[in-house]
């Protein structure tokens, strides 16, 4: 078995993000956080999930986010199945945010991306069909 069980993101400040997370992800809770170090440099951390899969996030980051319009390498974005993208959308534009980019809808899936307060981008997509071979049609 493989699975991804976390991302760890590194930020200058964790309230965006996890503000942005919890909008995106209300049935995800804090499992735990605390303080620390990172190569000498003082961090707050904390995990944001359910019991499977979280986010990981760790404040003080130096340095400029990558520009996500740019090619420079780096995270491109973080991607999540959910179950109603239109739940979603309204769950997002109740808390203030805004699609970035309204995706390439197909027959077999819907997707929207959007960046939280860090200039991290996600995109969120629905299938509209279990069967792989739609799911992956990328004509």
């Amino acid at each position: 078995m493989v699975r991804l069980e976390h991302a760890n993101l590194i930020v200058t400040d964790v309230t965006p993000t996890l503000d942005f997370l919890k909008a995106a992800f209300p049935h995800w809770r804090v499992r735990g956080g605390g303080e620390g170090t990172w190569s000498g440099k003082p961090r707050e951390w904390l995990h944001f999930g359910d019991d499977e899969t979280y986010i990981a996030l760790s404040d003080n980051g130096d340095g400029t986010p990558r520009d996500l319009t740019g090619h420079a390498p780096g995270l491109a974005h973080l991607a999540f199945e959910v179950s109603s993208l239109g739940a979603l959308k309204a769950r997002m534009a109740s808390a203030g945010f805004e699609i970035t980019n309204p995706g390439a809808p197909t027959a077999h899936r819907a997707n929207v991306y959007y960046i939280d307060g860090n200039n991290i981008e996600y995109e969120f997509v629905e299938y509209f069909s279990d069967n792989p071979a739609e799911k992956n049609d990328y004509d």
